[in-house]
C-alpha cells in the first residue's frame, strides 16, 4: 500500500477550482492524486516562475487551457496554491500578474505553516 499525502487547498484556489468544468476538475483531481501518491501526471511539469517544488498541471478543454499549481515541498501535504484559466494573449507564458499572485500565496502559506508549527 502506498503512503499517500494529503491534498490541502488555499481557500481561494478551491473556490476558483469549483468553477472549472466538471471534466477539467476530474482530470485535475486525477493528476493531484497521482502527485499525492508520489507520482507525476503527464500533464504536470515543474513551474519555472518560482523556487523549486512547485508544479503546474495544464489541461485543455474546448479550446481553453486550465491550470492548477501545487507545491510539494512546503509541508507533508501537497498544497494547491493557485488555479486559473489561461487567457493570456502572450502565447504559452504565464501572465506576470498570475506569477506574482503565486509568489504571494506561497509566501503567506509558508508563514502560516511556520506559525502553526511554532504554536503546536
Amino acid at each position: 500500500m502506498r503512503d499517500t499525502r494529503l491534498i490541502s487547498w488555499i481557500k481561494a484556489a478551491r473556490r476558483d477550482f469549483e468553477k472549472f468544468p466538471d471534466d477539467v476538475q476530474t482530470g485535475m483531481l486525477r493528476a493531484l492524486t497521482m502527485a499525492a501518491e508520489g507520482g507525476k501526471s503527464d500533464n504536470a511539469k515543474p513551474f519555472k516562475g518560482v523556487d523549486g517544488g512547485v508544479f503546474e498541471i495544464a489541461l485543455k478543454h474546448q479550446g481553453d487551457t486550465f491550470r492548477v499549481l501545487y507545491a510539494v515541498k512546503i509541508s507533508a501535504d501537497i498544497w494547491v496554491i493557485h488555479v486559473f484559466q489561461k487567457k493570456s494573449k502572450t502565447g504559452i507564458k504565464t501572465p506576470q500578474i498570475e506569477v506574482d499572485l503565486i509568489r504571494e500565496r506561497l509566501k503567506r502559506l509558508k508563514e502560516a505553516l511556520q506559525w502553526k508549527t511554532i504554536l503546536n
